[in-house]
């Protein structure tokens, strides 16, 4: 039985001030839970309901494993219908993005993006189509956010986040820069070469001025229709399509 010191602290990691303060964060459903047992995450402990038991695998003597009924895992779920099984698990040291390590591959590069459900579908699609690396900006929704989490289902687990000063970073950059523009060349008809940085930008406000400035290549999805715009995960999931493409 959870006492209400434990389901206070776990429900406190739905929020991100205590998930920075004591660097955890939460992971439901078992397919999820399965991913991040096959990387490098260190899983602290694995709530599950009593007749979910059997579907758990054999795990490592250092994780905590803690029977709950359903009524408390409600209590401690972020979803509105909890999946048997939650897992707390560390955060992973903050390591700088050196864009050395960035070269002879592409890497998504995200400008303000701050919807939760987007930000984990883009990671679930690089993921998909085989990028290792996302870089964010300073401003966008943070990795570790329940609803991010859950987008990705078990994406996250394969997939390096970065969050830095963009302008700062690329103003040094040596790998070429596309960006997603309305004004740029057709995605259809640019030449990707073997590397690049592909920056995608805000929901609403697109690449800030700045970034814009740091951008070799733009890049454009041409309209067809009439749609205003594209949803930010949609236009990620074209790029990665279309680079995924050209190197196959």
């Amino acid at each position: 039985m959870l006492s209400k010191s434990q389901i206070s602290f776990i429900k406190s990691l739905h929020q991100k001030k205590y998930r920075k303060e004591n660097g955890l964060f939460l992971v439901e459903g078992l397919k999820s839970i399965k991913e991040f047992l096959q990387s490098t995450y260190q899983i602290q402990t694995i709530f599950y309901t009593g007749e979910q038991f059997s579907l758990l695998p054999k795990l490592p003597a250092n994780i905590n494993l803690f029977e709950v009924t359903n009524a408390e895992l409600d209590k401690i779920s972020a979803l509105q219908a909890p999946q048997n099984f939650l897992a707390v698990i560390h955060i992973p040291e903050t390591v700088p993005a050196d864009l050395k390590y960035f070269k002879n591959q592409f890497t998504l590069v995200l400008d303000g993006i701050q919807d939760p459900g987007n930000l984990g579908t883009i990671i679930r699609t690089a993921d998909w189509f085989g990028f290792k690396n996302i870089i964010c900006s300073e401003d966008c929704v943070e990795a570790y956010n329940p609803k991010t989490v859950q987008a990705t289902m078990g994406s996250l687990a394969r997939v390096n986040i970065y969050y830095e000063n963009l302008p700062k970073l690329l103003a040094n950059s040596n790998i070429l820069v596309f960006g997603a523009l309305l004004d740029g060349n057709s995605i259809y008809k640019t030449n990707w070469g073997n590397e690049g940085l592909i920056i995608l930008g805000n929901e609403g406000k697109g690449i800030t001025p700045e970034v814009i400035a740091k951008i070799n290549q733009p890049v454009t999805i041409p309209r067809f229709g009439d749609a205003e715009s594209l949803n930010v995960a949609v236009s990620a999931a074209i790029f990665c399509s279309e680079i995924a493409r050209a190197k196959n």
